[in-house]
C-alpha cells in the first residue's frame, strides 16, 4: 500500500506543480510571451525535487543524490533552452496557439501532468526514509543517468553549434552525435529518466512500484505525441524531395545511437520492431519517385500534347 505521507506528498507536489505552472501560462496568455515556456517546465522538476527534500529532512544518500541528478539536468536544460528561444525569438510552436486560449490552456496543463508525472520516482524517495543500504540498482541507475546526461547535453550543443554556422543555413543536423541518431537529445532524455527510476528501486515496494508510469509517460510523450513526430513532421516537409536527407533517414537510427553502416543494412522488420522506426515517422515524407516514373509521366505529357 502506498503510505499516508506518500499521499501527502503526492498532494504536495501537485498543488506545486499547477500553480507554478499557472503563474507562466497567465504570462504567456497576457503578455503573449513564450519563451519561458520550456524553463518553466525544466524548473518546476527542479523545484519538486528540492522541496520533498527539504520537507522530508531525512538527508538518505540515495534522496540527495537523486536530488542533485535532477536539479542539474533540470537547471542545464531550462537554461539552455531559454538562452536558445531568446536568440532564435518566438517560439513556432505557438503560431497558432497566442490567440486561442483554449489550445493555450490545453496545452499548459499537459506540461504540468508531465511534470508531476515523471517527477514521480524522485518524489518517492524523497518521501519515504531513503530505503535500503547501497545497492546495485543505485550504480545502474546513477551510470543510465550519467550516460543519458552526457548524450543530451552533447547532441543540444552540438546542433546549437550547427545552426548557428551560416553555412549550414537550410540543412539538417548531421554532425556528431547527430551522425548516429536523428534524435539523440531524446535518447538520452529517455535514458536519463529511466534511469532515475531505476535508482528509486531500492526504495519502491507494492503498489509504489506503478511510479515506472513516470519514465513511461515521458518514453510514449516524446516517440508518439510532442517527439519525433512532430520533429520528423517538419524535417520530412523541409528536405523530403532532396536524396541525401532521404539516405540520410533510411540509414540513421531515429532514437537509440547506432552506426549507420550497422542501421542501414537491417530489415525494416528489425528496425520497426526494436529500433522504434515506425511508418507513423514517415506518412509526410514525400513519395520517392524512380526513373521509371519519370519517364512514364514524360510520356503521358508527349500523349497529350
Amino acid at each position: 500500500m502506498v503510505k499516508v505521507i506518500d499521499s501527502h506528498y503526492l498532494a504536495i507536489t501537485a498543488i506545486v506543480t499547477v500553480g507554478y505552472q499557472f503563474i507562466f501560462f497567465v504570462i504567456t496568455a497576457l503578455f503573449k510571451f513564450d519563451q519561458v515556456t520550456d524553463f518553466a517546465g525544466s524548473t518546476n522538476f527542479v523545484i519538486l525535487a528540492v522541496l520533498t527534500l527539504l520537507l522530508k529532512g531525512t538527508w538518505h544518500y540515495r534522496q540527495i543524490v537523486l536530488t542533485v541528478l535532477v536539479v542539474v539536468w533540470g537547471l542545464r536544460l531550462g537554461l539552455f533552452l531559454l538562452m536558445r528561444i531568446l536568440q532564435w525569438g518566438e517560439d513556432r510552436r505557438f503560431d497558432d496557439m497566442r490567440e486561442n486560449i483554449g489550445k493555450l490552456v490545453v496545452f499548459w496543463i499537459f506540461q504540468a501532468v508531465w511534470v508531476w508525472t515523471v517527477s514521480l520516482p524522485v518524489t518517492f524517495v524523497n518521501a519515504s526514509n531513503g530505503g535500503r543500504l547501497f545497492q546495485p540498482a543505485d550504480v545502474i541507475g546513477w551510470t543510465m543517468w550519467v550516460a543519458g546526461f552526457l548524450i543530451e547535453a552533447t547532441a543540444d550543443q552540438q546542433k546549437l553549434s550547427f545552426k548557428k554556422c551560416p553555412e549550414n543555413k537550410g540543412k539538417w543536423c548531421d554532425v556528431g552525435v547527430w551522425k548516429y541518431s536523428r534524435h539523440p537529445n531524446y535518447f538520452g532524455e529517455m535514458l536519463l529518466w529511466w534511469g532515475l527510476y531505476v535508482a528509486s528501486l531500492p526504495v519502491l515496494k507494492g503498489l509504489e512500484y506503478l511510479v515506472i508510469i513516470g519514465p513511461v509517460f515521458l518514453t510514449l510523450l516524446l516517440l508518439f505525441v510532442s517527439g519525433i513526430p512532430l520533429l520528423e513532421e517538419s524535417a520530412d516537409k523541409k528536405y523530403g524531395n532532396l536524396g541525401a536527407y532521404r539516405h540520410y533517414k533510411k540509414t540513421t537510427s531515429p532514437l537509440i545511437l547506432l552506426p549507420r553502416g550497422v542501421y542501414g543494412y537491417l530489415p525494416i522488420w528489425c528496425k520497426s520492431v526494436f529500433l522504434f522506426e515506425f511508418p507513423l515517422y514517415s506518412r509526410n515524407l514525400p513519395q520517392e519517385t524512380t526513373a521509371w516514373d519519370r519517364r512514364n509521366s514524360k510520356k503521358s505529357q508527349r500523349s497529350i500534347d
